[in-house]
């Protein structure tokens, strides 16, 4: 069996998977936004974060969450992703991830890092946090100016340290979101990446989501994107843990090889997500402005509840609603492309990836 072969009865495989799970939702990831207050600004942010004013749960009513997930799907508990925001910035932090921990969750953050001292790291590893994100999006330089903070590189590289330091964590990755300016740091940031002792580097593009929109000059051409594939594809054959992020179907001659398996966007399928306010969504990423976004409130209705009984607009086959895939060969294993990307309103994606990496699917 030749390598697109295989990859296409993978495919298919996936295919039959992804209707089952339409059905059978399986929860796997279960993210808690504990704050959207944040200690740097982000032209990039998804979520607008910063010093914003806003709702936020108290600890009590997150472990109320915890308690409720763990009754409602023990034996099979999905992982819990803290972010923000910035999470280490909430108040209960400690009081939050430790009860979980007790509980007997996993749990990683997605953080910039900046708040990890030696002290903060060891109360990491006490809490039980067994994976970790960190965002590093180019050069020295580069990163404070995007970071919108002074400093913000060497704080998070010596955020990262800590952790390694204590060696405690599954998974440390970092991962870096390219706009048009900063592909050119990729190599030299590649450079510095390959002796810091993290898991894997995960490379990504700017995507037409939150500020990002009010930065157009910033998005990446088709030529943008195809570096970006060439790059991770080359630093892979060499054995380096680059890999692309998990977002949109990239074609048959590059699924796989950027990435360790196939496109498949679980929001709202295996993932979901609670917020501050306690809204239930599934990808944070998605444009919360956008009708049909939220699924319920766990103040309203229990958590398992909203998770079998909603999420219609997420378990099903998007291409069919958007006139540009309804005829592509590719609909079949991208299925309309990534949720956050997704246009609710227009039911139309806003990055497709086929001009630019590929023709068709076979």
């Amino acid at each position: 069996m030749n390598n697109n072969k295989m990859k296409l009865s993978h495919l298919d495989k996936q295919y039959k998977l992804r209707k089952k799970l339409f059905e059978q939702p399986v929860l796997k990831q279960l993210f808690f936004e504990l704050t959207l207050n944040c200690n740097e600004h982000c032209f990039h942010c998804g979520s607008r974060c910063g010093e914003v004013k806003s709702d936020e749960m108290n600890p009590g009513e997150w472990k109320d969450i915890l308690d409720q997930i763990k009754e409602d799907f023990d034996g099979s508990l999905p992982q819990i992703n803290v972010t923000g925001g910035e999470p280490l910035l909430y108040p209960g932090f400690e009081e939050v991830m430790s009860y979980a921990h007790k509980l007997g969750f996993k749990w990683g953050m997605t953080s910039n890092a900046i708040l990890i001292t030696p002290e903060v790291a060891k109360m990491l590893k006490k809490c039980g946090m067994n994976t970790i994100s960190v965002s590093i999006d180019g050069l020295p330089d580069t990163h404070d100016s995007i970071r919108g903070l002074k400093g913000a590189y060497d704080r998070a590289m010596e955020g990262i340290q800590n952790l390694i330091d204590l060696n405690f964590l599954d998974s440390i990755m970092v991962t870096t979101v390219v706009n048009h300016k900063t592909i050119k740091e990729l190599e030299p940031l590649f450079e510095i990446m390959k002796d810091v002792d993290i898991d894997s580097w995960r490379v990504m593009g700017i995507e037409p989501i939150g500020r990002a929109l009010d930065h157009p000059e910033l998005l990446l051409t088709n030529e943008d994107h195809k570096n970006i594939m060439e790059f991770i594809r080359s630093k892979r054959a060499d054995n380096y843990p680059v890999t692309y992020g998990c977002c949109h179907y990239l074609g048959l001659d590059l699924e796989r090889e950027v990435r360790d398996w196939y496109f498949f966007c679980m929001a709202g399928i295996t993932v979901a997500s609670i917020t501050v306010t306690g809204d239930v969504y599934s990808c944070l990423d998605i444009d919360r402005t956008q009708e049909g976004i939220i699924q319920g409130n766990i103040h309203q209705r229990r958590f398992s509840d909203i998770w079998y009984n909603e999420f219609k607009g997420f378990r099903y086959d998007r291409g069919a609603d958007d006139e540009k895939c309804i005829d592509c060969k590719s609909r079949k294993y991208c299925m309309g492309g990534s949720f956050h990307t997704w246009d609710y309103n227009n039911k139309t994606q806003r990055l497709c990836l086929k001009n630019a990496l590929f023709k068709d699917a076979l």
